[in-house]
């Protein structure tokens, strides 16, 4: 098949990045979770912490990402802060004390922020406009490879190196990869931005949104559908664990969440017009409940681990490509990449509390309650978008005017 010009210069080389740095900068913290526990020895509490605390840092700064991608800085922002992770994860390789752990991980926190999705999603809507969700998914499709590439890899080379020759081995390959991939989609993007895309507004610097019902909706339900994804794939090897499943066959389960979001992706892209984008949302936020049910029960019924698998990362993978299409069609797409922004910050807190939050709910009652917290999430999730979407509709203004409207 024969690819245009925009896909073959920005938007696959901005997918194989994305593919590579959240494999490097995410995953990898679930993926060497039992690691840190046998090697140092550390509690599984003090290093959820430390990602806890990165994942906030990183949420922070996702509107100031945005403001800066809005102003035509995207090639500084994803490149700098990718190069930041890289050298971050060989400092990573060489600690031996806890707060070396910690200030490690909150430089990857300030890393992130403006080299994954959020970011990469407004490059692409400056770039794209009204192409955007095509564009968005197919990004994704990349990049839902990401846990499958983390989780078998890291424990390939652990066993055979050691998790701190591990660590480099993903450090070079961002390096040598990932970075120039960004710097060169990014500048391609530049070029191409959409015309018809308002200049960002000076005077209300996109915090206009916060006036309006529908923003507060929307960000409640990315902060709790990213807060029951944060909670279960944090703790995923040792939930897996809790359900009866060998070491082996979680290891293989989790590897598997990527591929479904990858196939629910491209689901999407073949029948998105066949539903409006209320309905797809919707059904994105049912899908974790249901995820959720499934884990509870599967200590009980094994086969329910493969059901969790496909619900839960088809749940992800299409919320994750709806939330900037979501954000575009409720808010607009004026000042796009500081709305996006403060959308993601709320999304990457939930990220960012859900190892915590699961560590510390798991000491009191065990994965039964972690599991059993994360589904009523979810129900507070498919409520606040249902909300969003019906306040949208009678506000009756489109996302072409650049104030918010309820186009699906």
């Amino acid at each position: 098949m024969k690819l245009d010009c925009f896909t073959r210069r920005i938007v696959l080389p901005l997918a194989i990045a994305e593919t590579l740095v959240w494999a490097g900068f995410y995953y990898i913290f679930p993926a060497l979770l039992p690691e840190w526990e046998g090697d140092p020895g550390w509690s599984k509490t003090m290093l959820s912490l430390a990602f806890t605390l990165s994942l906030l840092i990183t949420a922070l700064l996702f509107p100031l990402s945005g403001r800066l991608i809005d102003r035509g800085h995207s090639a500084k922002v994803l490149t700098g802060c990718a190069l930041l992770g890289t050298v971050l994860l060989l400092v990573l390789s060489q600690v031996t004390q806890p707060w070396q752990f910690w200030w490690v991980w909150i430089g990857l926190g300030v890393a992130m922020a403006g080299c994954l999705y959020d970011p990469c999603f407004a490059v692409l809507v400056r770039a794209s406009g009204k192409r955007a969700k095509r564009a968005i998914a197919l990004v994704t499709i990349f990049a839902g490879f990401a846990g499958t590439i983390a989780f078998p890899s890291a424990r390939i080379l652990t066993d055979a190196l050691g998790w701190r020759a591990a660590l480099w081995v993903f450090a070079a390959t961002i390096c040598f990869v990932a970075l120039p991939l960004f710097r060169s989609a990014c500048r391609h993007a530049e070029a191409y931005a959409a015309s018809d895309i308002a200049p960002p507004d000076p005077r209300t610097k996109g915090f206009a949104a916060l006036k309006d019902l529908r923003f507060y909706l929307l960000a409640l339900a990315v902060f709790c559908s990213s807060l029951d994804h944060g909670m279960l794939i944090s703790h995923i090897l040792p939930i897996f664990e809790s359900r009866r499943a060998s070491v082996e066959i979680a290891t293989l389960a989790a590897s598997f969440v990527g591929p479904m979001q990858v196939a629910a992706r491209m689901t999407l892209m073949q029948t998105d017009r066949l539903a409006r984008s209320s309905t797809i949302t919707t059904i994105a936020f049912g899908l974790l409940a249901a995820a959720a049910l499934s884990l509870l029960h599967a200590g009980a019924t094994p086969w329910l681990i493969a059901a969790f698998v496909a619900m839960h990362g088809a749940g992800i993978g299409i919320a994750s490509v709806m939330r900037p299409v979501a954000t575009a069609e409720l808010m607009g797409r004026k000042n796009f990449g500081v709305v996006a922004g403060m959308i993601g910050m709320t999304g990457m807190m939930g990220y960012a509390l859900g190892p915590i939050l699961s560590a510390l709910v798991w000491q009191s009652g065990g994965y039964d309650r972690v599991i059993s917290l994360a589904f009523v999430i979810a129900l507070v999730s498919i409520g606040s978008i249902i909300a969003a979407w019906r306040v949208g509709a009678n506000a009756g203004t489109g996302a072409e005017t650049g104030t918010g409207g309820a186009a699906s």
